[in-house]
């Protein structure tokens, strides 16, 4: 059974479009990468998910449960990070701790300690002292300290600096070793390529692909950069040429033979021949959906 199954999920807001007609399934124990850029949808599925507002139509379980009808026995073991982090002022940082187990009821002092450790987390000062990058820790502790079955984040790393990532990451891969589930929405494409086994990819309150990380990098295009050179050659199958810094830069999808007979007669100091990165690959979705 997936651990979340969404079916038809639709979500408006009077007239304007949050999500149309939904349907993804992630499996018990997987990094799940949710990606699109802000007003894609993300966010809005996400509080689906978490019962926050009722869908127009379809529906989402998790752990089995109806989102909407059993969201109480579902919340109970997630662990939720928002995109944007806001807490009581007036209170401490592990006061904020405390009550955010409290709300669990379960007493996670011990994991509490650890976590503040690793993400260099001073216990003792006011919420309103703390930096943007501070407060998303002080979120991260209250979602990851009472060992939840399913962690939902909606761009948990916004704001922590590149070492505090690697450590959020850190400690996402040790959860998921001990049985956990990620459901990850980001934008940071590296972040989705680096640490997630699928991914599906939303526009517009649309899925328009959800597959395998590795199934979505294979392409048969080609990232050619020429070297010395400021001029694209002429044949077909080239995509997005650049030219920059006495160097041309492009993908190309066609037959190599073409590619090698059209740029024989030009004159270049070099040539790189690589495989196109996760963000490529995205902007590849996103114009063939536009049209």
């Amino acid at each position: 059974m997936p651990v979340i199954e969404i079916t038809n999920l639709t979500k408006y807001y009077g007239t304007s479009r949050g999500i149309i007609d939904l349907n993804l399934s992630i499996n018990e124990g997987d990094i799940f990468g949710f990606i699109g850029p802000n007003g894609a949808g993300k966010s809005t599925t996400i509080r689906t998910l978490l019962g926050l507002i009722s869908p127009t139509s379809g529906y989402a379980k998790i752990f089995g449960k109806d989102c909407t009808k059993e969201k109480t026995e579902i919340l109970n073991d997630i662990g939720y990070i928002p995109s944007e982090t806001m807490f009581y002022s007036g209170m401490k940082v592990g006061e904020i701790i405390t009550l955010s187990a409290t709300l669990h009821n379960k007493n996670c002092k011990a994991e509490a300690k650890i976590l503040c450790e690793r993400l260099q987390l001073d216990e003792k000062k006011k919420i309103e002292a703390l930096s943007l990058g501070n407060r998303k820790k002080v979120g991260i502790v209250c979602a990851l300290q009472h060992n939840p079955k399913l962690y939902i984040f909606d761009e948990p790393t916004s704001g922590l600096d590149p070492l505090m990532q690697k450590e959020f990451f850190s400690l996402i891969k040790e959860k998921q070793k001990n049985g956990a589930t990620v459901f990850l929405s980001s934008h940071t494409l590296s972040e989705i390529q680096r640490y997630c086994k699928n991914a599906a990819i939303i526009r517009d309150g649309k899925l328009l692909v959800s597959d395998s990380v590795e199934a979505l990098s294979k392409t048969s295009a080609r990232r050619i950069i020429m070297h010395g050179i400021t001029t694209v050659p002429d044949t077909k199958g080239i995509i997005d040429a650049n030219i920059l810094d006495n160097s041309v830069s492009f993908l190309y999808q066609g037959k190599m033979p073409l590619l090698i007979k059209a740029i024989s007669g030009l004159k270049f100091n070099d040539i790189t021949i690589t495989e196109p990165d996760i963000e490529e690959i995205f902007l590849h979705f996103y114009e063939k959906a536009g049209e």
